[in-house]
C-alpha cells in the first residue's frame, strides 16, 4: 500500500450526541471542513475524510476503527471516553455563540431543591445525560449528589423542563445556549437555576489512540488556531457556528492517564 492510499484513509470523526442533525445533512459541511483543515496544515490533498455522527454509539463504533485520526467532540464526550480511546486534545472550539467555554446550568422546579442531598430519588435529564461521569465530576463537581441519583440523556429538553415544572422528581441540566432561553419560557417562574458548573469547555479537537505523528499533529494544530483569521478559514466554520479555535485548557480532572 502506497503511502498516499494510507494517508487517504485518515477519517476525522465529528459526534455530537443529544443534538439535532443527521448526518446527510452535517455531512457536507464536515466534508468542507476537513478539507479546509488539511489543506491549512500542509497535508496531501485528499488525506483526511470526514464523517459525521449524532449518535454516541456510532459515534464510538467510528472512533474504534484504525482509520479515526482525529475526533470533533463535545466535552461531556471527551471525559466520557477519553481514557478508553486515547484521545489526547489539540485544540478547543470557539464556538460563535457561546465562546471556547462555558457553564452548565442545573434546573429544578422552585423552592423543591434545596441543597444536593435534597435530590435523593431525583433524575437528571440532560443532552449529555449519555456521560454521567461528565455529569457528575464535571459539570456538578461542586455537588455531591445521593448515590440514587438517576441520569439519563434526552434530546427533549422542553418536554423535560415540562416535567420539571409539573413537580416530578426531575432536573435538567442544561447547556449555556439553553439556559439562556429559560426566562422565555411561560413557565420560567416554576423553575429555578439551582446550580452552575465551573466554565467547561464546548468542544475539542484530539488525536485517537496516537494515529497521527507529532509533526502532523503539531501542523494541524497550528492550522487550526490560525483558521478563521483569513477568508477562506472562516467560510468552512461559519456553517459549524465556529469562530475559530483556542489552545486546550481543560480541567485537570478531565485529561486522559
Amino acid at each position: 500500500m502506497s503511502t498516499l492510499l494510507a494517508a487517504s484513509l485518515a477519517t476525522l470523526v465529528f459526534c455530537a450526541p443529544g443534538y439535532p442533525g443527521a448526518a446527510g445533512d452535517a455531512q457536507p459541511l464536515v466534508d468542507r471542513f476537513a478539507s479546509a483543515a488539511a489543506t491549512a496544515a500542509g497535508w496531501p490533498a485528499g488525506s483526511l475524510a470526514a464523517v459525521y455522527d449524532p449518535t454516541e454509539d456510532g459515534g464510538l463504533a467510528k472512533l474504534g476503527g484504525s482509520e479515526a485520526v482525529l475526533a470533533f467532540i463535545p466535552f461531556p464526550f471527551f471525559v466520557e471516553h477519553a481514557a478508553q480511546l486515547h484521545l489526547t486534545p489539540l485544540v478547543q472550539a470557539d464556538m460563535a455563540d457561546i465562546g471556547p467555554q462555558q457553564r452548565w446550568s442545573l434546573v429544578a422546579k422552585s423552592g423543591r431543591v434545596t441543597d444536593a442531598q435534597s435530590m435523593a430519588g431525583f433524575t437528571i435529564l440532560s443532552v449529555a445525560g449519555y456521560a454521567p461521569g461528565f455529569v457528575r465530576h464535571s459539570a456538578l463537581a461542586g455537588w455531591a449528589l445521593p448515590a440514587d441519583v438517576k441520569i439519563e440523556a434526552t434530546g427533549q429538553v422542553l418536554s423535560a423542563l415540562r416535567r420539571v415544572a409539573a413537580g416530578e422528581s426531575v432536573a435538567v441540566l442544561l447547556d449555556q445556549t439553553a439556559a439562556a432561553a429559560l426566562p422565555t419560557l411561560p413557565f420560567a417562574a416554576d423553575l429555578k437555576v439551582v446550580t452552575q458548573s465551573p466554565e467547561l469547555p464546548v468542544a475539542v479537537v484530539a488525536v485517537v489512540a496516537g494515529r497521527v505523528t507529532a509533526a502532523r499533529a503539531h501542523s494541524l494544530q497550528t492550522a487550526l488556531l490560525a483558521m478563521g483569521r483569513g477568508s477562506g478559514g472562516a467560510d468552512s466554520l461559519a456553517p459549524l457556528r465556529l469562530r475559530g479555535f483556542v489552545p486546550p485548557k481543560l480541567p485537570s480532572a478531565s485529561a486522559p492517564p
